[in-house]
Order: structure tokens, then sequence, then C-alpha cells
């Protein structure tokens, strides 16, 4: 692994992006506790300024960046809510922004990120054949900056735990949404020095889990991205992946999977019982608290990672209908 990220970076980054986002609201939820048994707690990170923690890593790198770097641009690929934040990030600092995507990111999320003043490519069908058009720009002299793996995108993304030991210093488990694991080995890194024994547990979905599957294997691998309601979870974590392999491999007690039924069952209840507007990304924590998969929870937080849902979608949810994005997808319409 390249040099190892740490307790200073998180604070430095604290420090950098401080004033730049918002300080979200850590709430109970009466709810959740009565079901789980536990003492449940939700991090709104759904009501950061661009609807989703992502901000946090992609302010900590843009500012960042040298002078010649910010001169020329950055780009970045992203399954929406990244590119969301560093094009508003890269706009507050004055710098080009450039935002890959593939035609499976839903259109609100695209929408989202052309209102910040980014241009947006649509390359393919995987997070991997937008990542080629990002090969090329950084050919030309953009700076690339990851939704994931990099230590200034990571940094960024812990400050969220620094948060949370300050609203609730005496925590058992923190479930948090497990992509590429920019955010929970950020999240890992802080909470384990804070006590080793607070329980890290990644959640994803049951379709596409990149890192689900290259823990598995022990190493990177391709893993197939498939069409669901999590789409802020697609995406591989990169054969060559520098930092968030080892470190959610080092932080993360364990991994837990949700269907498409429970990603929907969550948003259900996020906005029935907690009255939130959140996306399937968001609510794969609360998912796993629905369905009885995590055991014991204890005094714990589960991070709501963001609320870029299309509306028109949320609301087909909440309808009760049975939503198959992965059906629609093959029929042409945005996942």
């Amino acid at each position: 692994m390249t040099s190892k990220i740490t307790l200073q970076d998180s604070y430095q980054a604290q420090a950098r992006i401080s004033g730049r986002i918002r300080r979200t609201a850590l709430v109970e939820s009466p709810s959740l506790s009565k079901l789980s048994g536990g003492q449940i707690s939700l991090k709104l990170e759904s009501t950061q300024i661009t609807g989703s923690f992502k901000l946090r890593g992609a302010t900590s790198a843009v500012l960042s960046l040298t002078e010649e770097q910010r001169a020329v641009g950055v780009v970045g690929v992203s399954t929406g809510n990244h590119g969301r934040g560093l094009a508003y990030a890269a706009a507050q600092a004055g710098v080009r922004c450039i935002i890959c995507m593939s035609e499976l990111v839903p259109q609100n999320k695209l929408e989202g990120i052309k209102s910040h003043g980014a241009e947006v490519r649509i390359v393919g069908r995987s997070q991997d054949d937008a990542q080629v058009e990002v090969d090329r720009l950084v050919a030309e002299g953009m700076t690339m900056l990851p939704p994931f793996d990099h230590r200034d995108i990571i940094a960024g993304q812990s400050t969220v735990a620094l948060e949370i030991l300050e609203q609730a210093p005496d925590l058992d488990t923190v479930l948090v949404p497990l992509s590429g694991g920019g955010l929970i080995s950020g999240m890992g890194m802080v909470l384990k020095a804070a006590n080793p024994n607070i329980r890290m547990i990644g959640i994803t979905m049951e379709r596409g889990a990149a890192m689900y599957e290259c823990l598995k294997a022990g190493k990177p691998v391709l893993v197939e991205e498939q069409a669901t309601l999590a789409d802020s979870l697609g995406g591989g974590i990169g054969l060559d992946n520098a930092y968030t392999f080892e470190m959610t491999k080092a932080f993360v007690d364990d991994v837990v999977l949700v269907s498409e039924e429970e990603i929907a069952a969550a948003i259900r209840h996020a906005y029935f019982q907690e009255c939130q507007v959140i996306e399937g990304s968001g609510s794969v924590g609360i998912a796993a608290l629905l369905s009885g998969k995590i055991e014991n929870p204890g005094r714990c937080v589960a991070l709501v990672s963001g609320q870029n849902i299309a509306m028109d979608l949320h609301k087909r949810i909440i309808d009760g209908e049975n939503v198959d994005v992965a059906a629609e997808s093959k029929g042409g319409e945005d996942a």
C-alpha cells in the first residue's frame, strides 16, 4: 500500500474543509431502536450541501491542488454523487471540472452535476468505460480526482467520523454504505483509533457488490456492474487500488448484503417513519437493520450517505410499487 493515511491527515482535512461543508445532524431513531433492540441513531449526510457525503472528500482534494493543477482543471469518473460534490467544490474554487459517467447513472444525478457548471461526458455502460475518457484527459494535462482511492479524498470522507465521535462518543456499532471503500476506510481509520472495539460494518447491495467480492477473493478483481436501486454503490475498486482495499480489509469487521426489496423497504421506512427522503445507496444501513441482519447493534450509528434520488422513482417506491431498475435499464431507461 502507498504511504499510510493517518489521523493527522483526517484532522488536517477537517481544518481544510471547515466552513465549506455542512456539519450534519445525528438524530435518534425510536422506530429503528424498537425494531432492532439497539439504540439507533442516523447520521444524516443526506443533508450535506450537495446531497451526499461526497462533498467532503471532493472539497478536501480540490483545496489540496497546486496552482499549476488548478490552472488546468480536474476530471473525475462518477456514479453521480462524487461528480456532484466535485463539480460544486471545483466551482467554489474557480477550477474547471469535467465528469465522465456511464449510461447507468440516473438522469437526475447527471443534471445535478451540470447544475454546478461541470461538463459531463457519457461513456459506455460502466465506470471502467468512463475511466478510459478520464485517462485520455489526464494525458492532456488535467488532474484526476477519483471517487475514493485517493488520500485527500479519503481524509475528507473520514471527517464524518470525527463529527460522529463528538456527537456520540460512546459507540458499539457503525453501519456504513460500502462501494469503493473511500468512506468506510477513512471512517474506520478514525473510529478504530478512538476505540478498537467499535464494530465497523459495511453494507452493500447484492447486485454487483465489488468490494465484497474483492475481499472474498483476497485481492482487487473485476466485478460486473449491475443496475440497482443503490446506484451510487456501483462500480469497481480498480485493479491497481492503492488505499481503500487494504484499509477496508484492516478496519472493517463485517460486510452485509441487502436485496433490492430490502433497499426499497428502507427508502419507504425513511420516508414514513423518519421523515427523510433518501436514495437507495443511503438506505442500506436502515435496510440491514430492518431485515434483522445486524445482530446486537447496541449503541449504533447508521450513516445515511445521500438523498439524490429521482423523485419520480422515489414516489413509485413509497407507493409500494415493485421497482426493478435492472429490468427497466434493459429497456433503455437510465437506472
